[in-house]
Parts: C-alpha cells; sequence; structure tokens
C-alpha cells in the first residue's frame, strides 16, 4: 500500500510540473504541490517498532593456543599465515586480505581508512612472530606465471590473488582439529584477550584490534573457564597464606614486660 502511495506522489509532482508551464495552470499545481507535501508528511510517520533485545546474543568463541595452531596446520599453505596474522593482529578477515606491500613502510603496517570497516586507519608494528611472518610473505611475493615471475602486490594472495571465500578450507581445517563451529572472527576475539591477559593497555590494545567503541571491546575480552578457575586457585592460595599468617602471630609468645 505504501509503495503504491509513494508511485502516486511521484505522479502528483510530475504532473504539477507540466502545469507549471503554463500560467493558466499555476494556481491548480500548485494545489498539486501542497496536497503532494500532505502525502510526503503521512508517509513519513512511520508506526513504533520494538526491536528484540540483543542481550546475551554476543557469541563467547575464541581458541586456546593449541586449538589454534592444529587449525593452521589444517589448512592450505596460502591461508596458514593469512590465519596467524588474525590470531595476532585481530584484525578482521577483510582488513587482512586487502593489506598490500605499499602499506607495509619498514617495520610497520598501516591499514588504510577506505580498507576499514569501520572507516579508521590502523598500525601495527612489525616485532616477534609477526616479523617472522613478514618475512615469509616477502618470499611468497613472487609467483610463477606463464609468460615468468611477477610480484604481488597483496600482501596475503593465492597464486598472486586476492583471497577471498574459504569456508570449505576453514571448515575442514577446524573438523580436524575438533573445533568444528569456530569461526575465523573468533581469532579477533582471542587476540583481545591475549593482548590484555600479556598486559597490553586497553587503549593500545583497541587501537591494534580497531575496535572504536569500548561496549564492544568489552564484549571481545572474554574470560573463559580457565581464567575464573585461575582466579578460584590464586583466591584460595592467598586466603590460605593470610590463614597461616594469622595463626603464627597468634601462636608467637608475647614478651614479658620487666
Amino acid at each position: 500500500m505504501r509503495g503504491e502511495n509513494l508511485n502516486e506522489l511521484n505522479r502528483q509532482q510530475d504532473r504539477r510540473v507540466a502545469l507549471a508551464r503554463s500560467t493558466s495552470g499555476q494556481k491548480k499545481a500548485d494545489s498539486w504541490w501542497h496536497g503532494a507535501l500532505r502525502e510526503r508528511r503521512r508517509l513519513s510517520s512511520a508506526p513504533h517498532i520494538r526491536h528484540l533485545s540483543e542481550r546475551g546474543n554476543a557469541r563467547q568463541g575464541f581458541f586456546t593456543d593449541i586449538e589454534f595452531r592444529a587449525v593452521v596446520d589444517g589448512l592450505p599453505k596460502y591461508l596458514q599465515d593469512f590465519t596467524r596474522f588474525g590470531y595476532l593482529t585481530g584484525w578482521r578477515k577483510g582488513d587482512i586480505a586487502s593489506l598490500r606491500w605499499e602499506d607495509v613502510d619498514g617495520e610497520t603496517i598501516r591499514l588504510r581508512p577506505e580498507h576499514s570497516k569501520n572507516g579508521t586507519g590502523r598500525t601495527v608494528t612489525i616485532n616477534g612472530e609477526l616479523s617472522e611472518l613478514m618475512e615469509r610473505r616477502k618470499t611468497a611475493r613472487q609467483v610463477k606465471t606463464k609468460t615468468g615471475v611477477m610480484l604481488a602486490d597483496l600482501v596475503f594472495h593465492h597464486n598472486g590473488e586476492a583471497i577471498v571465500d574459504f569456508r570449505k578450507a576453514w571448515a575442514t581445517a577446524t573438523k580436524l582439529a575438533g573445533v568444528s563451529g569456530k569461526l575465523f572472527h573468533d581469532l579477533r576475539r582471542t587476540a583481545v584477550r591475549n593482548m590484555v591477559r600479556a598486559g597490553v593497555p586497553e587503549r593500545v590494545a583497541m587501537s591494534i584490534s580497531g575496535h572504536k567503541t569500548r561496549s564492544v571491546f568489552d564484549r571481545y575480552n572474554i574470560v573463559s573457564e580457565s581464567d575464573l578457575r585461575d582466579a578460584m586457585q590464586r583466591t584460595q592460595a592467598y586466603l590460605l597464606s593470610a590463614g597461616e599468617a594469622a595463626t603464627a602471630a597468634v601462636k608467637q609468645p608475647t614478651a614479658r614486660i620487666q
């Protein structure tokens, strides 16, 4: 019904333009125009629709280091460093796939804003395991073709072509690793958790992973069962130590006053 009303509105406007071309039709055209405005106002007032709550709808997936390495072993070679980069930086799949060698400046990798989902660029410094990864990518940049050897523009590629859809390969690798159902995006959650565990300031971790808002970052900073178990063990150890100290203080003989 609303589509029909909008079509009628457009027809009214067309008639108004045609009538406006003659002086005698100006008043009638104005009448059509005011009617069209009233119709537009009526169509713009949509009924209120209650939105369903998203509370409790956030995914809780993340990888242990053992699970992650098992998945990587089951992936095709061209996807292994791609996946490792996601595990180390927390970047989105599309961010990683868009990286070009022109975005690599010495020991720094810069994601251009136009390639970022939230429109914000970010910077990652190359060191440690990431340094080894980038060295492998430099070697893999040379691609053999029918006419010779070419240099790939993309940091991560498949025979020089962009990496687009690898859901089948990912499903196979996760199944072999015993973690069917885990998503590539779970690497993003894992990276955030690992950075926080390592003591990286949250502001810096957000800058690396590309989280704009604290609320989304907090959703990704997931507490695992092992985190909770470790917390309880530390608490019990503290209480035991405090109890032993209190008992020793009670048993300490009181010095006599001479």
